[in-house]
């Protein structure tokens, strides 16, 4: 699939970090990772520091297809409110989720800790109210989530202008958000990994699976085999090129990034993430080097050569909508860029197996607004499964809740 249109900042900033090997010979291990993005370095990372033989595979170079498109903003927030997830699965699992998520945040932080240089740091999230008759849905959501033990303040429409400078009916506040630099924290996870003796082979194409009940064989467009007790898909959005059925529809994503601006025009966005209820919702973040990045623009558009056309138009859009909330701001723009992501009908992923395929090939699709988190939760929840233990997420994030 080609993922990605433009110049996502960080392919430009960091280049090609590393080149690994492609696969030369048959090779053997307990678990292989199909996917060198952000969510199959989480998974290689926990699966290998427990103790497995891991084999990451990577068609493309390490890190270069959705992750280096990522806008890496990293909530508990899911794109479906608690409130939504409750009527449809329970305030019991609705709770469950976005705890989960919450914890997710704090795993993300000891992960990323041994690296300065991969931009990690914690941020609050406002989450402001593009319309009035957003309001009360957001209070209920307020509600809600203190209820479960979230850290969250709801904000009137007075105390968004004094203490943020924008109009808006309403916000909610969070101090549980934080931002990484998604390309370089991959090949961070994946270069240790390789010094430590897990195979990583990038350039290096599947094109046929076979599973049984003892194991699963991989096959590379080269010829060479791969075999392993477990398999782990973790190919971003072609990942549904595996399933016979789609189980969430791919859209196109759009973002611009400006040149570094002084501390005191970034202003609150130096420390918080900035998102609205409108859906497809604007948001916005700072970068490690003072950058303002803006997202959003998502539109229905799976055709790489008409989301090529669109980046400038999309860009120039999503800035005049930053001009619309803070008209003061002039903000000159270096990169633009847009990215294939995918939607699943809950807001919710999928870890573990698919029937077609059978207990030995597990998915992790981390689809939807904050992939990422749900990356890292599905990390531990994978190494459960393929330890044959339980894990509490299994029900609400397996693909047997399909059928709820």
């Amino acid at each position: 699939m080609d993922l990605k249109s433009g110049y996502p900042f960080w392919a430009v900033s960091n280049g090609l970090m590393q080149a690994f090997p492609p696969l030369a010979s048959d090779h053997r291990c307990d678990v292989a990772v199909l996917g060198g993005g952000i969510t199959g370095a989480l998974i290689a990372d926990e699966l290998a520091q427990h103790g497995f033989d891991v084999a990451v595979l990577e068609q493309r170079d390490i890190g270069w297809g959705s992750t280096a498109a990522s806008t890496a903003l990293l909530q508990y927030e899911i794109d479906t409110h608690m409130v939504d997830l409750a009527k449809r699965y329970g305030e019991d699992d609705a709770a469950l989720a976005y705890l989960a998520c919450a914890k997710a945040i704090d795993q993300l932080r000891e992960v990323a800790a041994p690296w300065r240089d991969v931009g990690f740091a914690r941020n609050k999230s406002l989450y402001y109210a593009s319309r009035r008759r957003d309001v009360r849905p957001m209070e209920d959501e307020h509600a809600l989530r203190l209820r479960h033990g979230l850290e969250v303040e709801l904000l009137s429409a007075d105390r968004v202008r004094e203490d943020y400078g924008f109009e808006a009916a309403a916000a909610l506040l969070s101090t549980q958000a934080a931002q990484v630099d998604p390309y370089r924290l991959t090949h961070r996870l994946l270069q240790r990994l390789h010094r430590q003796g897990t195979a990583v082979f990038d350039r290096t194409r599947v094109i046929d699976l076979h599973a049984t009940s003892r194991g699963v064989t991989l096959r590379t467009v080269t010829g060479f085999s791969v075999r392993a007790a477990h398999l782990v898909v973790a190919a971003g959005y072609a990942s549904q090129h595996w399933l016979r059925r789609n189980v969430a529809r791919n859209h196109s994503s759009y973002a611009v990034i400006s040149d570094p601006l002084p501390d005191e025009q970034l202003g609150f966005l130096r420390d918080t993430l900035l998102w609205e209820t409108a859906r497809p919702y604007l948001y916005a973040r700072s970068t490690a080097d003072g950058r303002l990045l803006l997202g959003g623009e998502d539109d229905a558009v799976d055709i790489p050569a008409k989301r090529d056309v669109r980046v400038e138009k999309k860009a120039r859009t999503l800035l005049k909508r930053l001009h619309h909330l803070f008209p003061e701001w002039e903000v000159t723009p270096a990169f633009s860029w847009a990215g294939t992501f995918a939607e699943t009908a809950d807001g919710l992923p999928f870890f573990g197996p698919h029937k077609q395929w059978g207990p030995r090939v597990h998915f992790a699709m981390a689809y939807g607004g904050n992939g990422i988190t749900y990356s890292m939760l599905g990390a531990g929840l994978l190494r459960a499964l393929i330890e044959r233990r339980k894990h509490p997420l299994w029900p609400l994030f397996s693909f047997e809740r399909l059928e709820r």
